[in-house]
């Protein structure tokens, strides 16, 4: 398995409380931010390296809650599979649940299975399906990875973290940072509710544009999510 480690700081080897003093008001002496600075650069640095080959990438997100032999599990890890046939590599964050299940398709296609993994307060796993693992510090770095190497966003069904991820593309999306860039939900019964109160409570109410809805496509098939990936691949290609 191929691993990158990250640079410690000092007072930054707790994850969690070190992140918390530096959200806080700012009272830090200069000299802390300077080595936060260094830790942050290394961290990016290190990952473009880990990352450098990565052309035709697809992340995809989902719950650390659901278990093997779910439906969702085996969706995730057929849609990864289809992905990994047509060339393209999985990227998820390399936890439990439906990250495993994405990796796991990758890994049984004979796939680059990457897990990009995160310092949690109650330590997350890097799940045993992950073929190139690089852990990080900061959620933002992560993050940056997540869409610099990715054609597309494959969204499984999720909580906060996964929604995150879904309206961070979005936005991304609406203001022109990213172009040709599908948002793709897996399974059009759990995500109907929501596309819903899109429609209903900000569409109806003018807090988003007529039309920004149609950045999100719904498949419920591995071979749909297949398809709108190759479509975007082409489109982004010929952009240049």
């Amino acid at each position: 398995m191929f691993y990158f480690r990250a640079m410690a700081v000092d007072g930054e080897k707790q994850g969690g409380r070190g992140d918390r003093r530096l959200l806080r008001v700012p009272r830090d002496i200069e000299a802390d931010d300077n080595r936060r600075l260094d830790r942050i650069r290394a961290e990016i640095d290190a990952a473009f390296d880990a990352l450098y080959d990565v052309e035709d990438g697809v992340s995809i997100f989902g719950s650390a809650r659901v278990d093997t032999g779910h439906r969702w599990y085996e969706l995730c890890r057929e849609t990864a599979s289809c992905l990994t046939h047509h060339g393209f590599t999985v990227i998820t964050g390399g936890g439990p649940g439906l990250m495993e299940a994405a990796n796991r398709g990758a890994a049984e296609a004979d796939g680059v299975s990457i897990g990009l993994n995160i310092e949690l307060p109650h330590e997350q796993r890097t799940n045993g399906y992950v073929n190139r693992s690089l852990p990080f510090h900061y959620f933002f770095a992560r993050k940056l990875m997540f869409v610099r190497y990715a054609r597309a966003f494959v969204i499984m069904p999720g909580g906060f973290g996964t929604l995150d991820e879904l309206f961070e593309a979005l936005t991304l999306i609406q203001t022109h940072r990213i172009q040709h860039f599908p948002v793709i939900l897996v399974d059009s019964t759990f995500w109907d509710p929501m596309l819903e109160w899109i429609d209903s409570a900000l569409e109806d109410h003018g807090l988003i544009s007529p039309g920004d809805k149609e950045l999100l496509v719904v498949a419920d098939e591995p071979m749909q999510v297949c398809r709108h990936v190759m479509r975007a691949r082409e489109r982004q290609r010929a952009a240049g």
